[in-house]
C-alpha cells in the first residue's frame, strides 16, 4: 500500500508518499480501505517531535477517517466486509489500509458521507464533550468561543447555540469573522481589536460564563472577561504556551480553570458510539453542519501540511487515498 510517512522530525518537507508493507490485522480488528482522512495540527505536532511516539521509523502520522471494511478478523462480531466505518483515534491512518481495532471502529450511517465524517468526528466529539463534559452548556449561558472559525471553533458555535447559550467568537480577519458569524456566533471581534473592553461591554461589564480557550497565550485575557465564577476551559495552545496560573486568582474570584482532552472521553467503544451518534443525529437533523472542507490528495501530504500551519485554513483539511473517489 501507499502512505505518507517520515524519518526524521522536522518541517512538511521531512513527509514521504511511498509504498510500504500492507498492515497484518489481529483477530479482533477490522482492515479499512480509507476514503478520506482527517489532517489536525497533532498530526504537525507529531511530525515536528512535540509528541512522543513509540515504535521505529517509518513513521506514519493520522488517527482520523473513514472508509470500507475489506477484511474482518477471526474473532470480531457485527462487521463484515463492505461495511461503512469512521475512526477517531486510531493511529497510522495516513495510508491507504489501516488496521483499526474493533473497539475504535464507529459505525457510519449511510446519510453521513467519508468526507463529512472525517470532516467532523474529531473535532465534532472535541466540541460535543467540552460542551457537555468540561463545562455544561445551558440555557442562556454567555460563552466565549477562541478561534472561532477553526473546525472546533465553528463546531462549539453551533453546539453551544443548540443548547441554548448565546454566543460571541474570536478570531484574527474579517473573512474568519464572517465564517464565524455563518456558523451562528451572536457576535464576532478581531484579536487586532481591544476584545477584551468589547467583550465587556457586550456584557455589560459582568463577564462570560464560559470561554472555550485554545490559543493558550490569551490565557490570562480570558480570565479578565470571565464573570466571578465563571469556567475557563483550556484544551489547545496553537498560539504558544500559557503562563502558569496562581491559584490564589482562582480562590480570589471564584473562578474555575479546567482542562479538556477528548483522550480521556474516548475510553470505550460506547463512548464512541454513543458520542458520535448524537453527532451524527445532529447532523442528519439539520442542527449542525459541517463547512466544505479543503482537500488534498494523500500524494501531496506536504503542501497540505504547508497550508494548515499558513493558518489560512477555515474548517476541515482532509488528505483523499488515490485507491478510490470519497462519497
Amino acid at each position: 500500500m501507499k502512505a505518507l510517512v517520515y524519518n526524521t522530525f522536522g518541517g512538511p518537507e521531512v513527509l514521504e508518499y511511498r509504498e510500504i508493507a500492507d498492515p497484518v490485522i489481529g483477530p479482533n480488528e477490522v482492515l479499512i480501505r480509507m476514503k478520506a482522512i482527517g489532517l489536525n495540527f497533532a498530526d504537525v505536532y507529531r511530525r515536528k517531535g512535540n509528541y512522543h511516539l513509540a515504535g521505529q521509523p517509518p513513521y506514519i502520522l493520522g488517527y482520523e477517517g473513514a472508509g470500507i471494511v475489506e477484511q474482518v478478523g477471526a474473532d470480531v462480531h457485527g462487521i463484515h466486509v463492505g461495511d461503512h466505518l469512521a475512526l477517531a483515534d486510531v493511529p497510522f491512518a495516513n495510508a491507504e489500509l489501516v488496521a483499526v481495532p474493533v473497539d475504535k471502529a464507529i459505525p457510519l450511517p449511510d446519510s453521513i458521507s467519508f468526507e463529512d465524517a472525517s470532516s467532523v468526528l474529531l473535532q465534532g466529539l472535541t466540541a460535543h464533550y467540552l460542551t457537555k463534559d468540561s463545562y455544561a452548556v445551558k440555557s442562556n449561558d454567555v460563552v466565549l468561543v477562541h478561534a472561532a472559525a477553526g473546525g472546533v471553533g465553528q463546531l462549539l458555535i453551533q453546539i453551544a447555540k443548540l443548547l441554548g447559550g448565546k454566543v460571541i467568537g474570536l478570531t484574527s480577519s474579517k473573512e474568519k469573522a464572517m465564517v464565524a458569524q455563518e456558523a451562528g456566533a451572536d457576535n464576532v471581534f478581531l484579536y487586532s481589536d481591544d476584545w477584551k473592553l468589547a467583550v465587556l461591554e457586550e456584557t455589560n461589564g459582568k463577564g462570560v460564563d464560559i470561554v472555550y480557550e485554545s490559543v493558550g497565550s490569551t490565557l490570562m485575557d480570558s480570565f479578565a472577561v470571565t464573570r466571578i465564577g465563571g469556567t475557563v476551559v483550556f484544551y489547545g495552545m496553537a498560539g504558544g504556551d500559557p503562563v502558569a496560573i496562581d491559584p490564589r486568582m482562582l480562590m480570589d474570584t471564584s473562578k474555575t480553570l479546567t482542562g479538556g482532552d477528548l483522550w480521556n472521553v474516548l475510553t470505550s467503544l460506547e463512548q464512541r458510539v454513543t458520542r458520535s451518534s448524537e453527532l451524527f443525529q445532529w447532523m442528519e437533523e439539520g442542527k449542525v453542519r459541517v463547512s466544505k472542507p479543503t482537500i488534498f490528495a494523500l500524494h501531496d501530504g506536504q503542501e497540505a501540511h504547508r497550508y494548515l500551519e499558513s493558518r489560512k485554513s477555515t474548517g476541515k483539511i482532509l488528505l483523499i487515498p488515490s485507491n478510490g473517489e470519497t462519497i
